[in-house]
């Protein structure tokens, strides 16, 4: 699948905690979710065992917000957040 990473999305993630290389796996073998305005977003948890800011953090959920145009998965967004799902 052909994803372009925005230039919005690449100021985001580096400030949210995340990479390039996440935001394609998301992408590719993330799990639909819910997105509005016609848009669509994929979201995967990642084993974190980190600290962010401060606190400790076991995992983290990465979501993709994109649009498909012309058969390329164009980027719009993505957040970054810190916890614990599975």
């Amino acid at each position: 699948m052909n994803v372009q990473i925005d230039p919005h999305t690449l100021e985001r993630i580096v400030e949210r905690g995340t990479s390039e290389d996440e935001i394609r796996d998301v992408v590719e073998n993330g799990q639909p979710v819910s997105a509005r305005h016609g848009r669509l977003a994929k979201a995967k948890v990642y084993d974190y065992k980190q600290e962010r800011h401060g606190r400790y953090y076991e995992q983290k959920r990465v979501e993709v917000i994109y649009v498909v145009e012309n058969g390329v998965v164009v980027t719009v967004t993505a957040y970054v957040f810190h916890g614990k799902w599975e």
